[in-house]
């Protein structure tokens, strides 16, 4: 078992190239933002700190037209090998030695966990995120993967303990491969009033998010 997370960061995953969407999906617009400024918003709008997005394709139009308020960018070089350097890049921004040798404000200590985001799910709320790291502190766990309509789904705490190993991570994978090899693990069932957990693959999935 981990101990209970009292610091806990947001990592925002935004460095992918949208192959399936046909063009930079992020930059997007759903009511009235970015797509990917909702969950930036989200994450400010949590207690969570610091809030770190990764970016990589397409980082200077991304970083020219949202707002990241308190969020801190962190660039990913290695995109387009897969989720796993974007999610090793957040990792590292969030901790104190290698934000600080790559140049990122670090204020504090390392933080115990951090909670990771994509992106392209612009349902994903505040209260949310705070319900994560409440499920965390009840359980001890090692971290926390949210469940909706009976499917497993981002974001997910992922503790300081598993640091180490997200540093082994390679292609085009997040923190599964590690996760299937612990039993130190909780789950969160998400009730649609709290917050959405889909995400925005085709142009078709964000019309339908945009009549609802």
């Amino acid at each position: 078992m981990s101990a209970p997370a009292e610091r806990v960061a947001a990592i925002v995953l935004a460095a992918g190239e949208a192959t399936r969407y046909g063009s930079q999906k992020l930059l997007t617009p759903l009511r009235g933002r970015p797509l990917l400024q909702h969950a930036i918003d989200a994450a400010n709008a949590s207690s969570l700190a610091p809030v770190v997005i990764v970016l990589g394709a397409d980082a200077d139009a991304i970083a020219a037209r949202i707002e990241p308020g308190r969020a801190r960018i962190a660039r990913n070089p290695e995109y387009a090998s897969g989720q796993a350097s974007s999610l090793r890049a957040g990792v590292r921004a969030v901790s104190v030695d290698t934000a600080a040798s790559a140049g990122l404000a670090a204020p504090g200590a390392t933080p115990d966990a951090a909670v990771v985001l994509l992106g392209d799910q612009p349902l994903v709320t505040a209260a949310l995120l705070e319900a994560i790291v409440a499920r965390q502190r009840e359980t001890s766990s090692a971290a926390v993967m949210c469940v909706q309509d009976g499917r497993r789904s981002p974001p997910t705490l992922l503790h300081r303990d598993l640091f180490p190993e997200i540093e082994t991570l390679r292609g085009d994978t997040g923190a599964r491969e590690i996760l299937a090899r612990r039993s130190d693990l909780a789950t969160l069932v998400v009730d649609r009033a709290l917050a959405g957990l889909d995400d925005i693959d085709t142009p078709a999935d964000l019309s339908q998010l945009a009549t609802e």
